[in-house]
């Protein structure tokens, strides 16, 4: 709760009891007040004029909530009215270190809370974090390292990542990069292409997507080689310097890895990576192939622009269009691109 004028002395409020004050050297000041139901009170003033005030407490179990919205609107009232502010805001309460993971970050790093009810699958691999959630609204969700994946609910990020409707996969050779999740190996093989190679570092994701996430990726994780597609457990970018030395090219090559940092310049070991990878990939392309790749969120511009700034210093030049779709479980925008090699 922000309130942009510092009153001129403590204030107190029935029901709690001050605990601690303290001027700080800056001429703000920071107030702890403790209240019923062990509800700590933080106040803090700084000297351009905005007071926050932080109220957290402890609920166990199935107890009901110490405040309720109503009662913080209230609060957040009187807190205007007492200190003669000319704007409050009042924050829904956030609810931290509870069994199940409900909050996850948006492209641009706000806060999203989901209607989490069920936690199915938690692990650490060698690569990342693993969790599986079911949430109410989106069904199994994936989440990985801590960043929502795919949902049972997003078959539009994996149609609008295969340009599903504009492009023909019949009869094509296919590398997909990453992956793990299975969704894209499974619309693609609806398509009928010649054969699919999935490069996939992180035998654990499979085995979690493998059971619980079955409606998006069907039985194609069943087995790691069927009669027109074969998934290899290994770095991509070994297999694909593999590929370069041999000569091997192919119709369509699938980024279904990394999101492009957000930065303030393109420098570090991420876009080190996404250089790598789109310079391997352009190498191992018929010339009339096809790159394919997700980005980050739409209201990310500055990164997509580095990302297409990438694109034209590639050692390859490159044509490349971009696309968009609301993805459910991201709660926004995703831009895809689509890379292709100038004549």
């Amino acid at each position: 709760m922000s309130l942009p004028v510092v009153p001129s002395g403590p204030c107190y409020h029935p029901g709690t009891e001050h605990q601690y004050e303290y001027e700080l050297v800056d001429g703000g000041f920071f107030e702890l007040l403790k209240g019923d139901n062990g509800i700590l009170v933080c106040v803090r003033g700084y000297p351009e004029g905005l007071v926050t005030c932080n109220i957290e407490y402890y609920i166990k179990g199935n107890d009901k909530l110490v405040m309720s919205l109503d009662e913080i609107r209230q609060l957040e009232e009187e807190l205007g009215e007492k200190l003669s502010s000319t704007r409050t805001h009042a924050c829904p309460a956030l609810k931290r270190g509870g069994e199940l993971h409900k909050y996850f970050p948006t492209a641009d790093e706000r806060l999203l809370e989901y209607d989490i009810d069920k936690t199915l699958y938690e692990e650490k691999s060698p690569f990342q974090k693993i969790l599986i959630v079911h949430s109410r609204s989106l069904g199994n969700l994936l989440v990985l390292d801590n960043l929502q994946n795919i949902s049972e609910s997003d078959l539009i990020y994996t149609e609008s990542l295969m340009q599903r409707g504009k492009e023909n996969y019949e009869g094509k050779e296919i590398v997909i990069l990453g992956g793990g999740d299975g969704a894209l190996l499974w619309e693609l093989l609806k398509e009928k292409p010649k054969f699919v190679t999935m490069l996939e570092i992180d035998e654990l994701v499979m085995k979690a997507c493998g059971k619980y996430l079955r409606s998006c990726c069907g039985d194609c994780l069943d087995k790691y080689k069927g009669d027109n597609y074969e998934i290899i457990v290994e770095d991509c970018v070994k297999v694909l310097k593999k590929y370069v030395e041999e000569g091997r090219k192919f119709d369509y090559v699938f980024g279904d890895m990394t999101d492009v940092p957000l930065s303030s310049t393109p420098q570090g070991e991420v876009w080190d990576f996404i250089r790598l990878i789109l310079d391997l990939s352009l190498s191992v392309l018929k010339p009339q192939g096809k790159y394919m790749t997700h980005a980050n969120g739409a209201s990310c511009p500055d990164a997509l622009s580095m990302f297409e700034q990438q694109l034209n210093k590639l050692r390859v030049p490159v044509d490349f269009t971009s696309s968009h779709a609301f993805i459910p479980s991201f709660m926004e925008d995703w831009v895809f691109y689509q890379v292709t090699m100038k004549s």
